[in-house]
């Protein structure tokens, strides 16, 4: 495999990296960078440490991780997760309030132990911890439920003083979104499967409309929501196919992810497993519990006019 990191890549611009990955000779892997300089997305970091794990460590490579900024990958632990020497000498720096390094979570006890851990690093105010812990605990709580990934789910954040916003990157090679969803429902394509998986009340699980007590379909539904409230970037990619929530102007939550501004592309290499990027704004956001109630408005709408229509559908006997 051959993973190249160009200087900058973000959720916003990350189509060319993830259409340059070669996934050919899976017991190898090749990282090479921009020469000068990197600066990337947690998402990033996570997927490459998320393939790494496939990997013997002594079939790694990474020799032209010298640029400055590289240290910045040493600090975000990749190297120490990868099992390699990076050949950089720097300080341990504290992590506190600015950035969480690669993590593996492959259960419930560990999930927990990791945000109890995660929220005093990110000094955040009391107002901005709920959406931080929300979205981080419904995307691993999906990997762990539902992904079938023998390695659970590789997490990173970063804060970013200048802009005032969280990026948290989510990954896991396991099942992957069509696979699931079709278990219960007919996604006809990679990029159908991401459609259906962000649409309130539909779930792998179960059938049923609106899904079950335990598992209701929501959580893409509500981390997408988020974001789109907030003007932030949230993207999924899995299988050949990404989504890719845009910036936009109006607060108005759709169900049906295709009507947000958004991008979407398919034919790209075929990622096996999820991947889920977000970023979260500190800026002027509404009070967590609003946001919610109105996130909760839209999906009980949702599924309750999908009820509807479903059963005034002719019945033949």
């Amino acid at each position: 495999m051959k993973l190249y990191l160009p200087n900058s890549t973000f959720i916003g611009n990350i189509d060319p990296f993830l259409k340059n990955i070669d996934f050919s000779e899976k017991d190898k892997l090749e990282i090479t960078a921009n020469s000068k300089w990197i600066v990337v997305h947690p998402v990033v970091l996570s997927m490459v440490a998320a393939l790494g794990l496939s990997v013997n460590p002594k079939n790694i490579a990474c020799d032209t991780l010298t640029a400055k900024s590289a240290h910045y990958l040493q600090r975000m632990g990749l190297f120490k997760f990868l099992g390699i020497e990076s050949g950089i000498n720097i300080a341990e720096h504290e992590p506190a309030g600015r950035f969480i390094p690669l993590t593996q979570i492959k259960n419930s006890q560990e999930l927990s132990r990791f945000i109890e851990e995660m929220i005093p690093l990110l000094h955040l105010q009391p107002n901005q911890v709920d959406p931080i812990r929300y979205v981080v605990s419904e995307l691993v709580r999906n990997v762990i439920e539902h992904a079938g990934s023998q390695t659970g789910a590789i997490v990173s954040a970063q804060y970013y003083k200048k802009s005032n916003r969280i990026a948290i990157g989510i990954v896991d090679t396991g099942l992957g979104i069509k696979k699931t969803i079709n278990q219960s429902h007919y996604a006809l394509n990679h990029l159908d499967a991401l459609r259906l998986a962000l649409i309130p009340g539909i779930t792998g699980t179960t059938k049923k409309e609106g899904g079950t007590e335990y598992n209701a379909g929501a959580g893409l539904f509500f981390i997408k929501a988020i974001a789109k409230v907030n003007r932030d970037f949230f993207m999924i990619y899995s299988g050949d196919a990404i989504f890719k929530l845009l910036k936009s102007g109006p607060d108005k939550l759709f169900a049906d992810p295709f009507r947000d501004r958004h991008s979407a592309s398919v034919n790209l290499p075929i990622w096996n497993g999820t991947v889920v990027g977000v970023d979260i704004s500190l800026n002027e956001t509404k009070a967590f519990s609003e946001l919610l109630d109105l996130i909760r408005n839209v999906y009980s709408k949702t599924v309750k006019e999908r009820r509807k229509a479903r059963y005034k559908k002719p019945k033949f006997i």
